[in-house]
């Protein structure tokens, strides 16, 4: 029997989609082969080519061969923001047949150095803003060769839009021993070796944490994320027209599968917004005739609420498509009333790089993640038991296909118990409580896993908790959600201080320092004093009651 979402698959759509042969930097230089003289970005009125983008991807990755030392298989972290450099050093990590390390440029110097251990990256390429926090890390952790970039280098002198002070600021120089500057790197024009990655070849090793609080490296192929990055163009009818506004940050899977990606695919064009503003992105969707855009639901909540954003005209998008965090029915609406568009809502994750679960554009439902995707199955099943349930019964949402990792990095336990056999097949669990209804679309219901979902960056509590206990005041930490108007959720801390602390630590004081130790999105907003956190006949802090206690 054909599964029930059948019904309502797209009619121009194929429902499978055959199994790719190719890298992701050879699609990158077909297209440059094509046209060389489209442009691909639009950075701040600068306009990189194709053909020239592919220059420079041979000749960053001929330099982290030739030059950095990096054999086929090595890491090499990329800190960027959003920015042709970005596109750049990935494709340049792929075509020198390495592995790809995005991370969030929000990262502490902490944080880096986990990542890096874990992986054991011998490279890396940062802007220059986030240079600081790498420095202290080279020789100290496997980093040895740092390439820092200046985001300046990339706009033009003719750029009228305000600049976000990391892009603002012109290239400075640095000399330290392992540290080159990215014009040097290019300017070297060293050739790369021929590339001998096939499809099965890693290639991409993002990162999430988890309920232990330790991040894990999503081990992906190139297979794994071509079939999202060929089912997205298919999906959101993307063309060799289009013209994609990037907004969501290039390190995540969003930004990267449903903007960079998808729009190389294509062979459209990126115009790249680093820094979120509103009013900015209003005036690039106009002036360039935006079709596509790839958010999170604050993005859309933003632009609609924004009086001076909605006096530009923003009805050349065609698709808008988001997931992380549900879209508001009423902004829905108004995106519906104002540019004709229904929002696309999607669901998926690190590990599966992205969507599972898509909204056809046919039939789309409102805070609902969608049905599965191409090659996609998907199941709602006891937690307990496994036992697959009716629709509208709430579980545990379990899937599998082609875009699943290949396992975690170098942690076989986390890999062995993130599978399980249902009807004799593997299948992946996702830890998000959702159910399936009678039509066989997926809807969140609640979460298995303990997780903050701030503005669709998932913000994991133990991770932060670990981090918190390093605070010389803190005796007892507990991390919830908070509700949120904006982002949906944010993050809170319930703290019992030590008793010789309650009397001088104040929470601004905390605040402040938790900045300093993790990244923006993970660090507390909202602090709690209390005199004791609630404890089970066990010992074990009782952090369910909290979070039930905080939402009531």
């Amino acid at each position: 029997m054909q599964p029930r979402h059948f019904r309502f698959w797209p009619k121009d759509l194929p429902r499978h989609l055959l199994p790719t042969v190719a890298t992701l930097h050879a699609r990158l230089a077909d297209a440059a082969h094509r046209s060389p003289d489209k442009p691909l970005t639009v950075f701040f009125g600068g306009v990189l080519r194709y053909g020239e983008a592919w220059q420079a991807v041979e000749r960053l990755a001929g330099f982290l061969q030739h030059d950095c030392g990096l054999e086929p298989g090595e890491r090499v972290l990329i800190d960027l923001q959003s920015s042709p450099q970005f596109l750049i050093a990935l494709y340049a990590a792929l075509r020198a047949d390495l592995l790809a390390v995005p991370v969030s440029p929000m990262c502490v110097a902490r944080e880096l150095a986990e990542t890096i251990e874990d992986c054991g990256a011998r490279a890396a390429i940062v802007g220059q803003e986030n240079w600081p926090q790498l420095e202290g890390l080279v020789g100290r952790t496997p980093l040895a060769r740092v390439i820092v970039t200046a985001y300046h280098d990339a706009i033009s002198l003719d750029n009228d839009l305000p600049l976000p002070d990391a892009v603002a600021t012109p290239r400075v120089a640095l000399d330290t021993p392992g540290v080159t500057l990215w014009h040097a790197a290019l300017a070297a024009a060293r050739a790369p070796r021929p590339s001998r990655a096939t499809a099965d070849t890693l290639c991409l090793l993002p990162y999430t944490s988890g309920s232990t609080g330790r991040p894990k490296g999503c081990m992906h192929t190139h297979a794994t994320v071509m079939h999202n990055v060929v089912g997205a163009v298919l999906w959101e009818a993307m063309h060799d027209k289009v013209v994609a506004l990037a907004t969501a940050p290039m390190f995540h899977v969003t930004g990267l599968i449903h903007s960079l990606l998808a729009t190389v695919e294509a062979g459209g064009t990126l115009v790249i917004q680093p820094r979120w503003d509103p009013q900015v992105a209003a005036r690039l969707i106009e002036r360039h005739g935006c079709t596509h855009w790839a958010n999170v639901p604050t993005m859309v909540v933003d632009l609609l609420s924004h009086p001076l954003a909605l006096a530009h005209d923003v009805s050349s998008l065609e698709c808008v498509f988001g997931g992380g965090a549900s879209m508001p029915e009423a902004i829905a609406q108004k995106l519906l009333d104002r540019c004709g568009i229904a929002y696309m809502e999607g669901y998926g994750m690190t590990e599966t790089i992205s969507q599972t679960h898509s909204n056809p554009a046919n039939h789309l439902k409102k805070q609902c993640l969608g049905i599965p995707v191409f090659d996609t199955e998907s199941r709602v099943v006891d937690p307990e038991t496994l036992r697959v349930l009716e629709p509208d019964e709430a579980g545990e949402i379990v899937v599998r296909g082609p875009q699943l990792l290949k396992g975690y990095w170098g942690n076989e336990k986390a890999s062995r118990d993130s599978w399980v056999k249902i009807g004799g097949r593997p299948f992946f669990r996702t830890g998000d409580l959702g159910r399936m209804d009678a039509e066989g679309y997926f809807f969140i219901a609640d979460r298995l896993k303990r997780m903050i979902n701030a503005a669709g960056y998932k913000v994991w509590p133990a991770e932060v908790e670990s981090a918190m206990y390093r605070h010389p005041a803190i005796q007892e930490c507990c991390v919830i959600a908070a509700p949120d108007a904006r982002r949906g959720e944010t993050v809170k801390a319930v703290i019992a201080l030590k008793p010789e602390h309650r009397a001088t630590t104040k929470a601004e004081d905390i605040l402040a320092w938790a900045h300093g130790e993790m990244a923006a999105y993970k660090a507390p907003r909202r602090i709690e004093f209390v005199d004791a956190l609630p404890r089970s006949g066990s010992g074990k802090i009782q952090w369910r009651a909290l979070q039930e206690k905080e939402f009531a």
